[in-house]
């Protein structure tokens, strides 16, 4: 396949021969790769990480089979081309596939559980035994896996805030914040004090959240994504009070490919890896690689291509 900031087509090419014998990239056959957010994004070139003349295949990690059968997660953040019946990668973004981890529950989900899981272990520090999480945007796909996996890493109360109260009850919070329209009617008054704030979101949420919030002692917020300019562009920047910053202890930090590098992702995978075994199945769509015309733009559950 192509990309060439529009629809990837599907091409059919020549299989490559192997690495050097000297070469320190493997040779994988893919098993399975996630169309994620990111994927599409990059494509598009709208990414903070596309390259100005996109050419090439899209795709940034899945799941892979060595020559000797070997399973293996994989990144090829800098590369790409992971849509495709074989990718070669540096020996050092694979890792072994952990026993009962199913190869399309890997490809599809980590990528999303990155999203929290580099936050809270390579952008936030000092955490206190039993910290609590407030997570903006919990129901939306990353931020429901962020909550049991902040668990995981020790988080004792988990908060959700987002627009549907109905989906917030059932996603296994420990509280919710339920978003009203505008933001800035939202009641965060029960919200108490939290160590860390994960937010998806952004936008004028952040400042009426910062603005409201009481706490006792020092406050990390991590910025992930900007939903909220999915509906309102102008969400992409906000307006920070020095007010803000004077009155709270209050960290800020955003989290992604800049803010952390490919040897902090190497350092946690084996442990992320291992935390999906106790994740509840997610909703994956399959398709086959040669459907991806049709499947570029799907929306819905999550998306994994097998060859």
């Amino acid at each position: 396949m192509s990309e060439g900031f529009n629809t990837p087509k599907f091409t059919s090419i020549p299989k490559p021969p192997q690495p050097d014998a000297s070469s320190d990239l493997v040779q994988l056959k893919v098993l399975a790769t996630g169309l994620h957010r990111l994927v599409r994004s990059r494509a598009s070139g709208k990414h903070y990480t596309s390259s100005a003349t996109a050419q090439g295949i899209p795709g940034v990690d899945g799941v892979g089979e060595t020559s000797d059968g070997q399973k293996v997660f994989f990144l090829c953040f800098k590369e790409g081309g992971s849509f495709a019946e074989y990718i070669k990668v540096p020996r050092s973004d694979t890792w072994t596939l952990p026993s009962g981890l199913d190869p399309i529950k890997a490809a599809g989900m980590v990528n999303p559980a990155l999203s929290s899981w580099m936050p809270l272990t390579a952008r936030c520090d000092n955490l206190p035994k039993d910290f609590s999480v407030l997570i903006v945007g919990a129901t939306s796909a990353s931020g429901r896996l962020a909550i049991p996996l902040a668990r995981s890493l020790g988080a004792a109360r988990v908060i959700g805030c987002a627009r549907n109260e109905e989906a917030l009850k059932s996603i296994g919070l420990d509280d919710h914040v339920v978003l009203q329209d505008p933001v800035t009617s939202s009641d965060f008054s029960k919200l108490g004090h939290v160590d860390v704030i994960l937010d998806y979101v952004y936008g004028p949420v952040v400042i009426h959240l910062f603005k409201s919030m009481k706490p006792t002692g020092r406050v990390q917020y991590v910025h992930i994504g900007s939903v909220a300019s999915y509906s309102d562009p102008s969400a992409l920047e906000i307006s920070l009070p020095g007010s803000v910053l004077r009155g709270m202890d209050l960290t800020v930090r955003g989290s992604g490919m800049g803010s952390w590098d490919l040897r902090a992702v190497g350092k946690a995978m084996d442990r992320l890896l291992q935390s999906l075994l106790n994740i509840g199945e997610a909703k994956i769509g399959v398709k086959k690689l040669e459907e991806v015309e049709t499947a570029w733009n799907q929306v819905g559950d999550r998306l994994v291509f097998v060859p």
